[in-house]
């Protein structure tokens, strides 16, 4: 059926989850993935009945608790008590959308066939996916590695019928949702909370959504820069393909062409300039603006391979009769690739804000601060403030969370990756993104009238068109908070239309 994805027929794609995410899509377990999952298990089970020597994290306690054996009596209340020991994420409550990626990472993630969970226990997952029962998560309390394990214990709590869950608009317990349904909670067996809690499926989800989000940004900053281009009577000349041939990076070519699509047809680009050269934020958008879109696609690469990938610990291999404890649980791959992505992300936003603010200099022939009466009117002087602002905020977000490492587990876990730290701040940059991106929105929309009769492209003229739908000209001072924040939904509302996007 075509609104049901089966987890574990293939790898996942961003396209998949973009998709499964957005159109509502049901999740079923693939008859491959489920044959998987009971092999793995029936060999775990197996080997139980005849293992003497300890097995990490199976017979034996976590972390630096390692050489603790523990009986086979106690093997389901171990792993009980650890998803209980290590819900303690805390902070602000994850977006319910990333929740739904993470249970569908992790369901995808196990039905691989190499943690040794029981079939029920994904299945569990999809039903609260597919239900929309969403555990309370927090985004504070992984050191992304051993996986991200606090967060992921509270997204996991509701298995065994423990935590709170968003169900139908509220907050419920879940063990009234449990009753509701009819469902009793799962009881782990041996490994499997282990398997729930080991796993970068925290850090991964962020991800997922950082590069969704992160394409449609890109693509609305390239829009808005023609558009203050236009605006500020610019050279087209900078984006000339020859160009860009000679210093061939694809997001550089990519983005000139975009500015030229998006150009086509304007009176303002094509008459005669009176001036020699723009300042960098005009002339070097195809650099900046490629140099972002590069990194994206190197950092949906990672992704890409961490979603279909096995993080857990430590891993079974029925076929060759092995259990082999390892570290890919840890998130150092995707800590460095956050964090580079928060800086290309940023480094859209600290142009788009020098854009504005040559906008404002009263240059070319546009008033200062973008109003016919400046002095008595203020008009856009303060909207760059607070672009700048937002800018300086992102500047410390791209502090690189992953060169930093704290020691726990009394010492055994001596390396962490702090990846979901990237992830947490790499959030931070892309929704002040939005921010600056709007506020260039705006003051590129408000100098363009000031070109009239002149137009810019058909294309343009189609946005500013919509846009004064939602935000008028300015023609004496207003309450401008309002306006960003109108500006804001704009955007993000536009995203939909593909015609305005060039």
């Amino acid at each position: 059926m075509k609104n049901i994805y089966h987890i574990g027929l293939r790898d996942l794609t961003i396209d998949d989850l973009e998709w499964i995410i957005n159109g509502n899509i049901r999740l079923e377990l693939a008859p491959e993935a489920r044959e998987r999952i009971q092999k793995c298990r029936d060999y775990l089970d197996r080997k139980m009945e005849t293992q003497q020597k300890p097995i990490y994290g199976i017979t034996t306690g976590f972390g630096s608790l390692c050489e603790r054996p523990v009986s086979n009596e106690d093997l389901s209340t171990l792993q009980e008590n650890l998803v209980k020991s290590h819900a303690c994420s805390v902070g602000e409550e994850v977006a319910p959308l990333i929740v739904k990626l993470m249970f569908l990472l992790k369901a995808h993630a196990l039905s691989l066939g190499y943690s040794g969970v029981q079939v029920a226990t994904v299945q569990r997952m999809l039903d609260l996916f597919n239900n929309d029962i969403l555990p309370i998560v927090y985004d504070k309390g992984s050191l992304g590695a051993s996986g991200d394990l606090a967060p992921l214990a509270n997204l996991f709590l509701p298995l065994i019928g423990v935590g709170d869950v968003f169900y139908k608009g509220r907050k419920r317990d879940i063990g009234d949702v449990l009753d509701e349904f009819g469902w009793k909670p799962i009881k782990l067996k041996s490994k499997e909370g282990l398997a729930l809690l080991n796993g970068t499926q925290f850090m991964s989800a962020h991800g997922v959504y950082a590069i969704m989000k992160g394409q449609r940004l890109s693509k609305r900053a390239d829009l808005i820069a023609a558009l203050s281009l236009d605006a500020y009577d610019g050279h087209l000349e900078p984006f000339d393909e020859r160009l860009h041939q000679i210093r061939p990076h694809p997001g550089q070519l990519e983005t000139s062409r975009n500015i030229r699509r998006i150009l086509e047809g304007s009176e303002l680009i094509s008459r005669e300039k009176e001036h020699l050269q723009d300042p960098y934020s005009f002339r070097c958008v195809p650099q900046v603006h490629g140099a972002t879109k590069d990194a994206i696609d190197y950092v949906r690469q990672v992704v890409v391979t961490e979603i279909n990938s096995v993080t857990d610990n430590p891993t079974i291999f029925p076929d060759d009769d092995m259990i082999i404890s390892g570290g890919n649980f840890h998130g150092q791959p995707l800590a460095i690739a956050f964090d580079f992505l928060a800086i290309a992300l940023a480094e859209l936003g600290n142009i788009s804000e020098r854009r504005t603010a040559q906008l404002i200099l009263g240059k070319r022939g546009l008033p200062e601060f973008l109003v016919a009466n400046p002095g008595l009117n203020s008009g856009f002087m303060i909207p760059q403030y607070v672009a700048a602002s937002v800018v300086s905020q992102n500047k410390m977000y791209c502090y690189a969370a992953s060169s930093d490492s704290i020691v726990s587990s009394n010492g055994q876990e001596d390396h962490v990756s702090m990846g979901a730290t990237s992830a947490i701040k790499l959030m931070k940059v892309m929704d002040n993104l939005d921010t600056i991106l709007s506020i260039e929105l705006m003051n590129g929309v408000q100098a363009l009238e000031f070109r009239r009769p002149l137009r810019s492209s058909p294309l343009i003229e189609k946005v500013v068109r919509e846009y004064r739908k939602e935000v008028p000209f300015v023609d004496e001072d207003i309450v401008m908070y309002k306006e960003i924040r109108k500006t804001v939904v704009f955007l993000n509302r536009l995203q939909a239309d593909a015609s305005l996007l060039g």
